[in-house]
């Protein structure tokens, strides 16, 4: 029966590793004796990360690489893969939001997310997952988020990138499953993590957050036993189950009242 055992020994390549979430998934990972490939732009946090699991007995590797740039997966790939690491765990966690109205928002940062949360993601899965089918096994986690269950005005274009990565992860676990690849999309909610600061999303921080550890605790879990999506807290759960019986522009109207900046005009 498949269980978070069968990681041991396991090389896992994790991407934004050097923060949040991410560093949640290389501890976990790693306290289920999988080998790390810490992979994230501040070299600084990931050689930080990398010896502290090193001193726990953890075999490391750090590739610096900001996802931003569209030649960094094959980047990521010739120094892992291509140099001969068999890599059986692809975790794409690396993601950024921007909160704010649409025609208001820097549009570099708003391209910037479409690239690392959606072309990056799409082009690592495109080069790591072939090997995992010749050799008939391995593991994809993807991150998405509640977000991508409905739009989320003033986070549009993060809650749209969200949907791409959940219904990409949905129909690639469908190709895969038969070469004995599992693919979770997991769906994290308000999280313990740089996110809301980066994203300057202040305002969604009243509603309370879910610990990196806990999120991830859970992930790893549907992981190991190929489920295919995980909403790791009841809330979420409640809120996905919700959204199927309303109408989008119902859902919309309430979010765009409650998320609205305090500038934009009414």
């Amino acid at each position: 029966m498949a269980d978070v055992k069968d990681f041991n020994g396991k090389w896992a390549l994790v991407t934004g590793a050097s923060a949040g979430i991410g560093t949640a998934l290389a501890r976990e990972l790693a306290s289920h004796g999988a080998k790390l490939i810490l992979t994230a732009r501040r070299k600084e946090r990931l050689e930080t990360l990398a010896a502290d699991l090193a001193a726990k007995g953890t075999e490391v590797r750090i590739v610096v690489a900001d996802l931003n740039d569209p030649a960094a997966p094959q980047q990521i790939f010739d120094a892992t893969a291509g140099a001969g690491l068999v890599v059986d765990i692809l975790i794409n966690n690396a993601g950024l939001g921007l909160y704010g109205a649409h025609v208001q928002n820097d549009v570099a940062q708003e391209m910037s997310q479409i690239r690392v949360n959606c072309e990056a993601m799409v082009r690592l899965s495109r080069l790591f997952v072939p090997p995992m089918v010749e050799r008939r096994g391995g593991w994809v986690l993807i991150l998405a988020s509640t977000a991508s269950f409905q739009p989320v005005p003033y986070l549009s274009t993060y809650a749209a990138t969200k949907a791409f990565d959940r219904f990409f992860a949905l129909g690639l676990a469908a190709e895969v499953a038969r070469f004995g690849v599992k693919v979770t999309a997991l769906c994290p909610g308000p999280t313990e993590s740089e996110f809301f600061d980066v994203a300057q999303a202040g305002i969604f921080k009243a509603r309370g957050f879910q610990s990196a550890e806990e999120v991830v605790r859970q992930g790893i879990a549907a992981l190991a036993r190929g489920q295919r999506t995980i909403i790791p807290y009841f809330a979420g759960r409640f809120t996905a189950f919700l959204v199927r019986f309303l109408p989008v522009g119902l859902i919309t109207y309430f979010v765009e009242k409650g998320a609205r900046p305090k500038e934009t005009p009414a």
